[in-house]
């Protein structure tokens, strides 16, 4: 087996209103670490969930990409999450949303669209992807900010000049704009097509890497798929060179098959798995909690020592 020497990565998950983001993003890193596929070292993986994906967290990790002094290197960034396009009164403005953000202080709390490409342009990498799992069917913690109006939008508008600067500069993202994406087990519908992609499924050449067109192809194939047609990634490569990203056997030929063992499911419609309310009916009143990031059909409870709610 062999590594992959120049790959490195930074993959966030977001986390909070968004649970099934960590598992996304997690398992994402992993693969790429993993020393029988995609064979990363592990020390250039960078992975951000949670409490660890905050603004700062993210803008200081994009910042180290940029100081990578490699000239082979590859690059792979990844954020799911939030994405919105936010409408004030000086104008329109897109912000990716990471942990802790706060919409009545969106500049000091979320990135600004604008401040992820100049990020984004700052990584001397030849080879750029970038993968944007946004538009998941969460609501913002505090949906109705004064004097704001917000839309889910899948990629920063700042994004297409940046492509356009580079034949290695590729992007892919989740959805389209007016769609929403759709969470899974283990893993979300387009973020489990990457990882299929990236363990050798679909690959255009079987010699061992995976290249840009191999997940471009295979997400754009499934995903429609297992969502009835009602999510399309968006797939900005035409102009850009089909690189080779990772290895999918480290380095072998052969498929080592995927890192789970579990049939993939998909939700069947967005949002659907991410909470369930329960009402728990004792005696003459009725106590509702919500339920989040459900992990199966049936949920025990034990509400006020009254025993198990089913």
């Amino acid at each position: 087996m062999t590594q992959f020497t120049h790959g490195h990565a930074l993959v966030i998950g977001m986390g909070a209103d968004l649970p099934n983001t960590v598992q996304d993003a997690a398992g994402l890193a992993q693969l790429l670490k993993d020393e029988a596929r995609c064979a990363y070292p592990s020390e250039q993986v960078t992975l951000l969930t949670g409490e660890q994906a905050t603004r700062g967290a993210v803008l200081s990790a994009l910042d180290a990409l940029a100081r990578i002094s490699d000239p082979q290197a590859t690059v792979v960034v990844y954020f799911s999450g939030h994405g919105y396009r936010v409408t004030a009164s000086l104008g329109e403005f897109y912000y990716l949303m990471p942990f802790g953000y706060d919409t009545d202080r969106l500049f000091d709390t979320a990135i600004r669209g604008d401040e992820f490409t100049a990020r984004l342009r700052q990584i001397p990498a030849q080879k750029l992807l970038v993968l944007l799992d946004c538009c998941h069917a969460g609501g913002l913690a505090k949906p109705d900010p004064s004097g704001l109006k917000l839309a889910k939008s899948p990629i920063p508008p700042e994004a297409a000049g940046l492509l356009a600067e580079g034949r290695g500069r590729v992007l892919i993202a989740s959805s389209q704009p007016d769609e929403l994406s759709f969470a899974g087990r283990p893993y979300s519908a387009f973020t489990l097509a990457l990882i299929e992609a990236l363990c050798g499924v679909g690959a255009s050449i079987q010699d061992g890497s995976v290249r840009v067109s191999d997940l471009a192809m295979h997400a754009r194939e499934v995903v429609p798929g297992r969502t009835a047609g009602r999510q399309h990634p968006i797939l900005n490569f035409e102009q850009a060179d089909n690189f080779a990203l990772a290895f999918y056997a480290a380095g072998e030929t052969q498929v080592k098959g995927l890192p789970f063992s579990q049939p993939p499911t998909i939700e069947p419609e967005p949002g659907a798995w991410s909470s369930v309310q329960v009402t728990h009916i004792d005696g003459d009143h009725n106590i509702q909690t919500n339920i989040e990031s459900v992990s199966g059909a049936t949920i025990h409870i034990t509400l006020g020592g009254t025993g198990p709610v089913t």
